[in-house]
């Protein structure tokens, strides 16, 4: 019989009923040291207060009225991140996915709506993830995620990760964008070089071409920067944002310049509960204190004591671990052994880490991390990987 809740996932055999800055309370008491942050969703940890009162104040006024009405927390966060940002204008949804959907409309209508209908292929990346709605799927296009779900979405264009002279080759009348993640999460912690970033943004603008960024991971200051591509002092035509933004709270947006959002007039988009009074008002706490340039520098300092811990861990067991790879607290370590008996070795000893494509195990903490902190993720992750090297002497 089909349990109740959708067998999708493989869960771990832990049930958390509390969470507390970076940490997390099992059921049976145990305290775990989240490296996860809800795959890099609790940016300020677990019951920020902050978030708390925010959330709190909101639910004691209103909840829900729909976007068939003027939201004043809605105009506020939108407000913040114009003013943080290159945007002019933000749509916001409940979700990357949704994000997705609403940056490859966007881009699509709007060279539809400059005379230019042929122009719908978009180039993407292998390595790449951008949800898993069908158009997610088809611009990630790995066999893994659309295998028996066809017919796929078409206008995709899939491209070898970093290979910028198959870029070029790759464009012909009917592009209109490039889509690309800054930095990839679920595929393996893989950074474009601010080099590459720089070289896109110029493709773009030589071939009429808009550029869209997914920093629905690596955003909202995961990488020491509000946003990822700022390191490589660019700008994008089109940005999706979630995880962070929300803090915990399901929440995302599409931020694009008054160009690129041209097309995107009444009727063409909307969403029931984009925006609501609930999630804006905890974004604009969120953004309060992630934007702040202090809180960045934070990020930044504690991030260089995490990767040195980080590389004097796989110093010690050369047997387990191979390199450390990303930026800021949005970082991988590459396995040699098989990634997932390292995220289960670290799940005995209450520390949580992500795995993601090419053996990689992420940690994505919570930007508010202490030094404390690190030092027990040291700790743990120390005790993870002897685990695993007494499980190959066994073995």
């Amino acid at each position: 019989m089909i349990p109740s809740v959708l067998p999708t996932y493989n869960r771990a055999p832990l049930q958390f009923v509390k969470g507390e800055g970076a940490w997390l309370i099992e059921a049976d008491g145990r305290r775990f040291l989240d490296l996860g942050a809800g795959i890099a969703v609790n940016a300020l940890g677990h019951a920020h207060p902050a978030l708390v009162q925010a959330l709190t104040d909101q639910a004691q006024a209103l909840w829900h009225v729909s976007n068939l009405y003027e939201i004043p927390q809605q105009q506020a966060l939108a407000d913040k991140l114009v003013e943080h940002t290159f945007a002019d204008t933000v749509f916001f949804t409940n979700s990357g996915t949704e994000s997705c959907e609403l940056a490859v409309k966007m881009a699509r209508k709007y060279f539809f709506d400059k005379g230019q209908p042929e122009k719908v292929e978009i180039i993407t990346f292998d390595g790449s993830f951008h949800g898993r709605s069908s158009a997610g799927i088809a611009a990630a296009g790995s066999e893994k995620m659309t295998k028996g779900f066809g017919p796929l979405l078409g206008g995709f264009v899939h491209l070898t990760f970093g290979d910028l002279d198959g870029v070029t080759n790759a464009i012909s009348e009917n592009t209109a964008a490039i889509m690309i993640e800054p930095v990839q999460g679920e595929g393996g912690i893989r950074p474009v070089p601010d080099a590459e970033l720089k070289a896109l943004r110029q493709i773009c603008d030589e071939h009429g071409l808009l550029l869209i960024l997914d920093e629905v991971q690596c955003g909202v200051g995961r990488t020491g920067k509000l946003f990822a591509h700022e390191w490589a002092g660019i700008t994008p035509d089109i940005m999706m944002v979630a995880k962070g933004i929300g803090g915990g709270f399901p929440l995302g947006a599409v931020l694009a310049t008054e160009e690129a959002a041209s097309g995107m007039v009444a009727g063409t988009h909307g969403s029931t509960y984009g925006g609501n009074p609930l999630g804006c008002a905890v974004g604009c706490a969120v953004i309060d204190h992630v934007a702040n340039p202090d809180f960045l520098a934070e990020v930044n300092r504690k991030s260089g004591l995490l990767r040195q811990k980080l590389e004097g861990l796989i110093a010690d067991h050369p047997q387990v671990f191979e390199e450390v790879r990303g930026s800021g607290m949005m970082l991988g370590i590459k396995c040699k052994t098989t990634n997932i008996d390292v995220v289960n070795a670290g799940n005995d000893n209450q520390v949580i880490t992500v795995p993601a494509a090419d053996n990689v195990i992420r940690l994505l903490p919570p930007l508010t991390l202490t030094e404390d902190d690190i030092a027990e993720a040291t700790n743990r992750l120390d005790a993870a990987a002897k685990q695993v090297e007494n499980q190959l002497e066994i073995a």
